[in-house]
Parts: structure tokens; sequence; C-alpha cells
């Protein structure tokens, strides 16, 4: 009798102990036309990016203050902007096409990335962050055709994205200096991450915040 009772007592508390899972929706897929059409995109606005720094305006109630809008750097270009701005519009695929077309691109033939370019690129310590757009770009897209169009879940898929950027630009960077390569620029490990990772990082969350409201308000003019 007790035991049975135990029994009862536990599969009454069974449902309250189960974890907690965000909501998701079945995978939504983009028609390869349109994957196409937002690989171009992506390129052409990731290239862009690269020459456009980013700006946050000054606070409304200092507008009447003063007079003007005021513009204040954020420290950033709008690269990484671009690159999740077509994960959230265009879904994995198209995001991942259109960041290795823009690495071969500035590996073989454009000045496209924000030093220049070509194949001596490589040892440049803002390599590994380049080569992090492309499983930054894929989880980024997926994320944001896995949950519902909210904008707490874009933010959070583009946060992911950004977080997996700066994974393997760190790596990168690692490897790096354990095999004793001839980084242009690099000083001491930690210095070069704190330049690299740390110190961009929060006009990289500004820019992120930026993308998820813009996405969220495209991908309801888009219904999907």
């Amino acid at each position: 009798m007790v035991r049975k009772l135990k029994t009862t007592v536990f599969q009454s508390l069974l449902p309250r102990l189960q974890p907690l899972s965000l909501p998701t929706i079945p995978l939504l897929k983009v028609p390869p036309t349109a994957e196409i059409l937002w690989a171009i995109i992506g390129l052409i606005l990731t290239i862009g990016g690269t020459l456009l720094e980013a700006f946050m305006p000054s606070p409304p109630w200092s507008w009447i203050q003063h007079g003007t809008v005021e513009a204040h750097s954020l420290g950033v270009t709008c690269q990484i902007g671009a690159v999740l701005l077509v994960g959230c519009l265009g879904g994995k695929n198209a995001a991942v096409i259109s960041q290795v077309a823009y690495l071969l691109l500035g590996l073989t033939w454009f000045n496209v990335f924000t030093q220049g370019g070509g194949i001596d690129y490589v040892l440049n310590p803002r390599f590994g962050y380049l080569l992090g757009f492309i499983p930054g770009a894929w989880v980024c897209g997926f994320l944001a055709f896995r949950f519902p169009v909210k904008l707490e879940y874009l933010a959070l898929s583009c946060l992911a994205g950004l977080l997996s950027i700066h994974a393997v630009g760190m790596t990168y960077l690692a490897i790096a200096n354990s095999l004793n390569w001839a980084v242009m620029g690099a000083t001491s490990l930690p210095q070069t991450l704190f330049t690299y990772s740390l110190a961009p990082l929060p006009g990289q969350l500004a820019v992120i915040c930026a993308v998820a409201v813009v996405s969220f308000a495209l991908r309801h003019v888009m219904f999907y």
C-alpha cells in the first residue's frame, strides 16, 4: 500500500520534473531559387558591410537638448551584421553559400576583406574570424528557421551565430600561436584575443540587436 502510494505521488510529480524546452516549429524551407537570390544578396551585403562602419544614434532626450541627432561609432563595421542578416532571412544554405563565395573572392581575385585580400591573408589574425563566418552563418540560419518568428528567438539565433564566429576565430589564433605561425600584427595570444574578440564584442552585440529587429520586420513582411 505504501509502495503504491509512493508510485502515485511520483507519477503526479513527473510532468513537473520534465526539463524545459524551447518551442520549435517544423523546419521551413526556402525555395532553391530564393536561396540563390539570398546568397547573392548576402555576398553583396557582406562586401558592403566590410566598408560600412556601424553607428548608433544618441538617446531621444538629447535630441531636444542639442537640437540635432548625433551618431556615435560602435567601433565595428556592419560586416558581421550582414552575415547574420542573410542567415535570418535566407536560411542556412543561402548564408553558407554567400560566405564561401566571399572567402573565395577575397583569397583569389578581389580585395574585399578589411585589409585587402589575397592568399597571404591567411596569416592575418582576422582570417580565423572570416572562416568563422561559414559556421556562424549556418548556425544562425538553422536556428532562425527552427524556432517561431519572434524577436527574442531571432536575437538568440544571431547571438549563437556570433559566438560561433568568435569560437572559430579564437581557435584559429590559438592554433597559430601553438605552431608559431608568423601571424601578421599579432603580439601575445591574450592581447590578440582581446583585440579581436573582447574589444569589438559590445559593438557587435549592438549590431545583432539591430539585425534581429530588421529580420523580424522583414520576415513578417515576406510571410515566412
